[in-house]
């Protein structure tokens, strides 16, 4: 029997030590005073029962309960309004939208709504040390608003606190179709300039109404302007034929986007702030071929499962770069769930048993709970411990908190420092919030909500949705009834004055409402 050789020994024990150590993913090793990457997954009209960690739907949507089911879930999360402006608007700021009277849905030709000299979250983290991006839907307008989109278009993301963006504009159904990055409309063609309208038709140009058969996704209202792939708009647009975006390949766009600019920076000497803007739900629905059908509830299942399917490929990014123990990721969405909004696809045909809203009444647009209550998770792996919070969190308070977690002395009036409750070490959330639906506002405290009265309809008829309007005042007490059935305004006159007059303190002068056309 042969002895062994040590030094040969030896050498084996240190080629297999280096072999086992390449097959490993990398990791980041973790500094004392290193300060985590921070990404907010921004979905757009996912309702609380379209996630199935919150056991309120039937769609399955396994790397969203990853999340979910890592991390905080946060069955008191709002959003700041019912509509997309407003929310994205409250969630960069940490400011009410109802305080902006602009702040409302825009369209693609708006001067940008925030200030240049106004705090936002990126440029908090800019000043702390971060790299920061935006990857996605944007819809804060551009610009002082007389856009030349042939040229660099400022003011914009970059110049609101973001070092990187890769956007649209507006939103899907919505010109101008193109992508617009670092302020300038990619891949476009000086010689076929973009033109956009918003008031009026350029000449020759098709729209839904003048040539419906060009149609490959009919309208059902609002959306009968210009034509791009087959599916009709908001707006009139010219030109610009090389930039357009393909629809089905927007979710594979923005994530390559999102997946490149982590590796690039994820690495490096600076953490990283990344906002990922994701189009879906939102109309036009436009799945990729790959995910066509294979909800079973149409185009918006479908792109919930593509959505889904999205967010779990961006988390195997962060963990094969190594980044995903060291980054604090929020999961949310803009605003609450809408079937029809504008397009015939099947989305109240096929809905079958699945309960968007949840148990909430309303949806998007609406005063009611399903308007704003949207899914709201926090996951930071190893950080935060797996759980279900009842706290009252807003996506208003991430400023502050996420200041707190930094290091930063900056605030705002209506963002409230709950980072405790976002890593899962309380339960104690604000007190008191004021949520807006089309400049229509209404008071959440402690487990109750007090909606005052508006004129308009219960029902608005293009989306089916009940707004929340009413003659009277409603007063409702949630931890008994979600679902808002019961108003205890006139068998509880007591409560109802305390909610009137702290509504009445925090939002001041509600006299001024303004009816907005759905559209």
């Amino acid at each position: 029997m042969k002895k062994t050789n040590p030094f040969a020994w030896l050498l084996c024990s240190i080629a297999a030590f280096f072999i086992l150590s390449c097959s490993q993913a990398p990791v980041q090793e973790e500094k004392p005073d290193q300060k985590p990457n921070i990404v907010f997954i921004y979905l757009d009209d996912l309702g609380y029962g379209d996630v199935s960690a919150y056991q309120a739907g039937t769609l399955q949507t396994p790397n969203m309960d990853r999340l979910a089911n890592g991390g905080v879930r946060f069955t008191n999360g709002y959003a700041s309004s019912a509509t997309c402006t407003p929310s994205r608007y409250a969630i960069l700021t940490g400011t009410y939208p109802w305080r902006n009277q602009n702040a409302k849905i825009l369209p693609g030709t708006a001067p940008l709504l925030i200030d240049t000299t106004q705090l936002t979250l990126p440029k908090l983290l800019k000043e702390v040390g971060y790299h920061t991006a935006v990857v996605g839907k944007w819809h804060l307008g551009l610009g002082l608003g007389n856009v030349d989109w042939n040229q660099e278009i400022s003011p914009g993301p970059n110049q609101v606190g973001f070092d990187y963006s890769h956007i649209m504009a507006a939103t899907q159904d919505r010109v101008p179709t193109v992508y617009i990055e670092n302020g300038n409309v990619v891949n476009l063609d000086p010689n076929d300039p973009i033109q956009v309208d918003y008031d009026q038709n350029f000449e020759g140009e098709p729209t839904a109404l003048t040539n419906p058969e060009l149609l490959t996704m009919k309208w059902h209202h609002g959306h009968n302007n210009s034509i791009v792939n087959g599916i009709p708009r908001i707006g009139f647009m010219k030109g610009g034929h090389s930039a357009k975006w393909s629809d089905v390949d927007m979710a594979d766009h923005f994530l390559a986007k999102a997946q490149a600019y982590v590796r690039e920076k994820g690495n490096s000497d600076k953490p990283f702030f990344l906002f990922y803007a994701l189009q879906q739900p939102h109309v036009p629905r436009t799945p990729h071929p790959r995910f066509a059908g294979k909800s079973g509830m149409g185009p918006r299942g479908d792109v919930i499962l593509e959505a889904d399917w999205v967010i779990g490929e961006f988390l195997k990014t962060l963990e094969d770069e190594g980044l995903l123990e060291n980054t604090l990721i929020f999961l949310s969405s803009d605003n609450g769930p809408v079937l029809n909004d504008g397009y015939f696809d099947d989305a109240v045909e096929k809905l079958g048993d699945h309960t968007p809203a949840g148990p909430f009444r309303g949806g998007k647009y609406s005063l009611f709970e399903a308007g704003t209550r949207v899914p709201f998770v926090a996951y930071w792996k190893g950080k935060i411990q797996p759980g279900v919070s009842t706290a009252l969190v807003t996506q208003i308070d991430l400023l502050s908190s996420l200041a707190a977690l930094v290091g930063s002395d900056k605030k705002t009036l209506d963002s409230q420092n709950l980072m405790n409750a976002f890593l899962g070490n309380s339960q104690q959330g604000r007190d008191a919030f004021v949520l807006e639906a089309y400049t229509k506002t209404a008071l959440r405290s402690g487990d109750w909500v007090m909606i005052p009265p508006y004129p308009g309809p219960a029902i608005e008829k293009n989306v089916n949705i009940e707004m929340g309007n009413s003659p009277e005042y409603q007063l409702y007490n949630l931890r008994e009834d979600p679902g808002q059935q019961n108003n205890l305004a006139e068998s509880n006159p007591d409560k109802l004055q305390e909610m009137i007059s702290l509504f009445e303190n925090i939002r001041g002068d509600n006299s001024k409402i303004e009816q907005v056309e759905l559209k």
